[in-house]
């Protein structure tokens, strides 16, 4: 099958995205995404993302972490809007169905911003945190980011025993003297450290906000090995968060044709 895609990426989280509003690649298969991921005989990528037709909204996100898993990705998500205006549709502010339900999102100048599912509910997990953020995510906080290794602490939560059949990303962020954040990610799915994750981040600032009582709205920026990026948020009781915004760049990077 000769596939025509582009690349994308968003803070070095990247992607293989797919135009298949008429169908095309409805029949694609999971060895042919882990192919198209694969980064000596495919594309490579992270993850690949399908935009379907939708009879309801815009477009459909439809996303496979790179071992062919489906989730929500917040950066893929964020690539998937740039691409959506690309190939013709209007994505100045839009609405599109995901893995995790509706999503609003505004592009400017390769700067896109989501729209995230509200937050009801932290768990605190002795010192640290797990929360859902369209994915599910586990969040600690350290001193020293640069000397943590989070492959190796991300297997050993991600792989233990309440999470290894369900599987979980896995974050470990730094707060800077400035009040911003730093963050490394494991991600499921990908079974390695990712350069940025959308949802790892916003799953990063809402547990650093619901540990700090940050009640109201605020905006908090997010450094990642492949750039930066912004949360903003509302929580309104402890826990309790709505008007969540994702905000950061979607970046094309180039297009091709494989045969797969």
């Amino acid at each position: 099958m000769i596939i025509e895609f582009s690349k994308y990426q968003g803070t070095g989280n990247d992607f293989v995205l797919l135009n298949n509003l008429d169908g095309r690649y409805d029949d694609l298969s999971i060895g042919q995404i882990q192919l198209l991921c694969d980064r000596r005989f495919g594309v490579g990528a992270d993850g690949l993302i399908k935009i379907n037709s939708s009879a309801d909204t815009a477009f459909e996100v439809d996303y496979y972490n790179s071992d062919g898993s489906k989730s929500f990705c917040g950066n893929g998500a964020r690539c998937a809007v740039s691409f959506a205006g690309k190939i013709g549709l209007d994505v100045s502010e839009t609405l599109f169905d995901a893995f995790d339900g509706l999503h609003k999102a505004a592009f400017d100048n390769e700067e896109v911003s989501l729209e995230m599912t509200d937050v009801n509910a932290v768990e605190e997990y002795g010192e640290d945190y797990v929360l859902y953020t369209g994915s599910p995510h586990y969040v600690r906080f350290v001193k020293g980011l640069d000397l943590i290794d989070v492959v190796e602490i991300g297997k050993s939560i991600r792989y233990s025993e309440r999470f290894n059949v369900e599987g979980i990303n896995v974050n470990v962020a730094e707060v800077k003297a400035d009040k911003s954040l730093a963050v490394l990610t494991y991600e499921r799915g990908v079974e390695d450290e990712t350069l940025s994750c959308g949802t790892g981040v916003t799953a990063v600032t809402l547990a650093y906000a619901y540990q700090q009582e940050m009640i109201g709205k605020h905006t908090v920026d997010v450094k990642v090995k492949g750039g930066a990026l912004k949360v903003a948020f509302n929580q309104t009781a402890k826990g309790v968060f709505s008007d969540i915004q994702l905000i950061g760049p979607a970046v094309f990077v180039y297009s091709g044709e494989i045969n797969v």
